[in-house]
C-alpha cells in the first residue's frame, strides 16, 4: 500500500479498487479549490455483503460514515467488516489533504478553519445516500451514523452541533476535545499561537516528536498494522500555527458547551500514558489525549451522551489488542441497534 501516487481527477464519481484490497472501493469527491489549487476528498466503501437488518421492517437502511484523525487515514478494515456483518452499510472518508486525498501540491492536513470540512462531510453524506439508494435499492434515505476518531471527533462534534438532523447518531472514538493538560494550558497556548498565526499561518511550530503511539500501532515496530509512510508518518505532520489556532478554537467551543441533538457515544481508554520514549505501558493506554479530561468534556456535547471505557485500549480503540477491539465492536453495533427511532 502506498500513498505516493497522485489522485486521478478523471476518476471522480467512479468507484475504483482501493488500497485495502478485496471488499473495498473508493471514489473521489470533488470540492471547491482553495489557495493551493484543486481539492478532493475520498469516499471508501465496504462492498462485502451487508447482513440483513435487525431493525423492524419499514425503518430506513443504516449506514456508518467513519472519519479519521490527525495525520491519519481510513485503514480499519476489520471494523468495516464487522459492522457490515451487523447490518450496516459502511463508508469512510479521507478528508481533504489527508490519506487518499492528499495531493503533491498540498500542505498535509492543513486548514486554518475546521468549518472547511463541512463541505467534505456534506459531499460524503450525499454520496452515501445516492449509493445506498442504488446499491441496496432502498426507497427511504439511509439513517447515517457518524463515527469519528481523535481530531475527526472534534471536527464531527462541531459539525453535528451546527447541522442538526443530518446524522442519526454520533460516535466518538477517543475524540480530541481538549488540549493535553487543561483549559488553562489551552488559554496560554492560544496567546502564544495567535500572533504567530497572524504573521505566518503555515509556519511550523517546534514541538518534540512523540512517536510512542505510532510505535504501538505500526507493524514496523510493536503494533499489528501496516501504516502508509506518506499518509501516516512516524513523526506525524508538522504542526502549523494557523492549524493549531483552529484546533484550540474548537476546544474552546466544546468547553462553552455544544447542543448536539443526536445521541452521542464516546469510547475511551481507561487511562492515559503520555511519554516521549516508547515503553510497554504504551500498549495498554491512550498515549495521545487525557482520557479523564475528555470524559468530562464529553458531557458538554449534548443532553444524550454515553461514555464507554475500555481497559487496555490504545488511542484508537479499534486498533487496540484483539480482545479490546472485539469488545468495542460488539458494544458499538449493539448501541447503534438499540438507539430508538
Amino acid at each position: 500500500m502506498t500513498g505516493t501516487a497522485p489522485g486521478n481527477s478523471n476518476a471522480a464519481g467512479r468507484w475504483l479498487p482501493d488500497v485495502l484490497g478485496h471488499g473495498f472501493e473508493k471514489r473521489t469527491l470533488p470540492l471547491a479549490p482553495d489557495n493551493e489549487g484543486a481539492v478532493e476528498a475520498t469516499l471508501v466503501r465496504c462492498v462485502l455483503p451487508v447482513a440483513p437488518g435487525v431493525r423492524d421492517a419499514g425503518q430506513p437502511p443504516q449506514a456508518v460514515l467513519y472519519v479519521h484523525g490527525w495525520a491519519d487515514y481510513f485503514l480499519q478494515a476489520e471494523l468495516a467488516e464487522y459492522l457490515a456483518g451487523s447490518g450496516f452499510a459502511f463508508y469512510a472518508i479521507d478528508l481533504r489533504k489527508f490519506g487518499r486525498s492528499l495531493r503533491p501540491w498540498q500542505t498535509p492536513g492543513y486548514t486554518d478553519n475546521l468549518d472547511v470540512y463541512d463541505e467534505d462531510l456534506s459531499a460524503a453524506i450525499q454520496a452515501i445516500q445516492d449509493d445506498v439508494a442504488q446499491t441496496h435499492r432502498a426507497e427511504a434515505a439511509p439513517a447515517v451514523h457518524l463515527l469519528a476518531h481523535s481530531l475527526g471527533g472534534l471536527v464531527a462534534a462541531l459539525w453535528a452541533d451546527r447541522n442538526p438532523g443530518l446524522v442519526r447518531t454520533l460516535v466518538l472514538n477517543s475524540p480530541w476535545l481538549e488540549l493535553q493538560g487543561s483549559s488553562i494550558i489551552r488559554t496560554i497556548a492560544m496567546h502564544l499561537v495567535d500572533p504567530l498565526s497572524r504573521a505566518d499561518p503555515r509556519r511550523p511550530l517546534w514541538l518534540p516528536e512523540m512517536p510512542g503511539y505510532w510505535q504501538s500501532v505500526s507493524s514496523e515496530s510493536h503494533g499489528e498494522w501496516h501504516l502508509d509512510p506518506v499518509w501516516r508518518p512516524r513523526a506525524s505532520f508538522p504542526i502549523r500555527a494557523g492549524w493549531a489556532k483552529a484546533v484550540l478554537a474548537g476546544h474552546a467551543a466544546v468547553e462553552r458547551r455544544l447542543h448536539i441533538q443526536a445521541p452521542v457515544l464516546v469510547m475511551l481508554s481507561e487511562r492515559t500514558h503520555i511519554q516521549i520514549e516508547w515503553s510497554a505501558d504504551l500498549m495498554e493506554a491512550d498515549a495521545v489525549i487525557n482520557v479523564e479530561e475528555t470524559a468530562g468534556r464529553s458531557l458538554r456535547l449534548g443532553r444524550r451522551v454515553s461514555v464507554f471505557r475500555y481497559p487496555g485500549a490504545l488511542h484508537d480503540i479499534f486498533l487496540s489488542r484483539r480482545g479490546v477491539r472485539e469488545e468495542a465492536c460488539r458494544d458499538l453495533a449493539a448501541w447503534l441497534m438499540a438507539v430508538p427511532f
